[in-house]
């Protein structure tokens, strides 16, 4: 049976999703852009700004369902604009150190008009 994850240091779900379910020993992250929780808005205006938001806001998801970034074995990125790779790779590389697989792809329009969102599957 899947477990509903839910932490207040994780953006609230701006759609009809869970911030992230946990199933079979795994998490499963809905996708995070650059919302700050505390304040609900978009804070950042640059790809640098907006990554470390978004791997924060992965780290709280992910240690509210008892997992952690180093248990990451999947993300899949998204940027507004592949340009921006070697800078958003920067500041991932901080965060996923353990290197989980992934997949990152140049999507037209992100919500909000963000220039970021990632999603994560890790171990719990």
């Amino acid at each position: 049976m899947a477990e509903t994850i839910y932490t207040k240091n994780a953006p609230d779900a701006i759609g009809p999703y869970s911030q992230a379910k946990v199933v079979g020993g795994l998490v499963f992250t809905s996708g995070q852009i650059a919302i700050n929780p505390a304040t609900g808005n978009v804070e950042a205006d640059t790809i640098e700004g907006q990554t470390e938001q978004v791997c924060q806001n992965l780290k709280n998801l992910l240690e509210a369902a008892g997992s952690s970034l180093d248990k990451a074995v999947k993300t899949v990125c998204f940027l507004a604009d592949m340009g921006d790779f070697g800078a958003f790779n920067e500041i991932y590389g901080k965060y996923f150190t353990s290197k989980p697989a992934r997949s990152c792809v140049a999507v037209k329009t992100l919500p909000k008009n963000v220039l970021v969102e990632v999603e994560v599957i890790a171990e719990v």
